[in-house]
């Protein structure tokens, strides 16, 4: 299951780290430091969405 959740991860983390930056541009927040944290915030994010979806799978 590890490798599973390995490869969700390489498609979800970019997901989630784009819909975060989205959102910090949308809400005004167009410096560095906001946008490098909502990036930051969708990978963490993606650790146990991966965990998650690769459990219902498998």
């Amino acid at each position: 299951m590890t490798r599973l959740t390995a490869l969700l991860f390489s498609i979800i983390a970019p997901s989630l780290m784009g819909v975060a930056v989205i959102v910090a541009l949308t809400t005004g927040n167009d410096t560095l430091s906001p946008i490098i944290l909502a990036a930051a915030i969708g990978f963490v994010a993606g650790l146990p969405v991966s965990w998650l979806v690769a459990r219902q799978l498998a």
